[in-house]
């Protein structure tokens, strides 16, 4: 079991260097590097050069940290081509990165459109057929999130989704901040996904369908935004019992591979006191689990 800070709350207090320096003196053992200008931004081509890539790993190897995974966000399954074409040559780019980094894992997000879902999913599917051979090639392991605002939203058609691929080398990211959207089913998600889950994040969030749907209120009346939150565990509604007993049960807790992610965003302020509290909830979630389940 890995267990991995996601350093996007230091993006405008550090130097993308110093991540695993400071990951490391929150007392993590491993880093996700997530969207960032320096490196791989948002929706862009990785900004990475040889020097960059071979800095990357020196910084880790230094801090006594490892880098776990990647997370890009690319637009590979746009239903407008252009985008999805530049995000297939993204994604290609990044591969070779990670297999430079010695980095075997890349979590990221289906990136389409729920308003034209059915052509988002025919984008998906022509990008995997062009990225699942190298991806395959290089042993490298994809885990997709359905995220709010997606074409697909719900976990168990995510991971049908996924399922439909018929590839070990794909698999899906549980996260706990999204389990509202998700449909709010842990256990069944969790065991839908089974040896396909890859990847677990852990931040807490409002249930916004609460109080009749009206928690929340966004104008104009009956728009389409999506509301969730990335706060600290135990200050949301996510279950953590159920999520953890979810992940017991699926084996994944007693994984040499598997890999929990801290990835809160809500308070940057006390991003040091918050990455520590969330170091011990997780440590304390899993062994709870365990005892729950002896």
């Amino acid at each position: 079991m890995r267990i991995a800070l996601d350093p996007t709350p230091l993006h405008h207090t550090h130097a993308f260097l110093e991540f695993p320096r400071v990951a490391a003196e929150l007392g993590y053992e491993w880093i996700q590097l997530t969207p960032h200008v320096d490196f791989m931004p948002f929706f862009r081509h990785p900004r990475a050069d040889r020097a960059l890539i071979s800095a990357t790993k020196k910084a880790a190897k230094d801090a006594g940290v490892g880098i776990s995974s990647l997370l890009p966000v690319y637009r590979w399954s746009s239903p407008e081509e252009a985008q999805r074409e530049a995000a297939v040559r993204n994604f290609r780019r990044l591969i070779e990165i990670a297999v430079e980094l010695e980095v075997r894992v890349i979590n990221t997000e289906f990136s389409g459109r729920p308003e034209r879902s059915e052509d988002s999913e025919a984008g998906f599917f022509r990008s995997m057929e062009e990225l699942l051979p190298i991806i395959e090639r290089e042993g490298i392991r994809v885990n997709i999130d359905p995220h709010p605002d997606d074409f697909v939203e719900e976990g168990h058609e995510a991971v049908r989704v996924i399922r439909s691929l018929d590839s070990a080398h794909v698999g899906f990211v549980y996260v706990g901040s999204h389990t509202f959207h998700y449909g709010d089913d842990a256990p069944g998600i969790i065991a839908a996904a089974g040896e396909r889950l890859g990847a677990a994040y852990a931040a807490d969030s409002f249930d916004h369908h609460r109080s009749h749907g009206l928690r929340y209120i966004s104008n104009p009346p009956g728009n389409t935004a999506r509301v969730h939150q990335h706060l600290r565990i135990g200050d949301g509604d996510v279950n953590w019992d159920e999520y953890y007993d979810a992940l017991h049960a699926v084996g994944f807790l007693d994984r040499d591979d598997a890999l929990i992610v801290s990835n809160v965003f809500a308070e940057d302020e006390q991003w040091e006191a918050i990455s520590r509290f969330q170091l011990e909830a997780i440590r304390a979630g899993i062994a709870s689990a365990h005892r729950r389940a002896s």
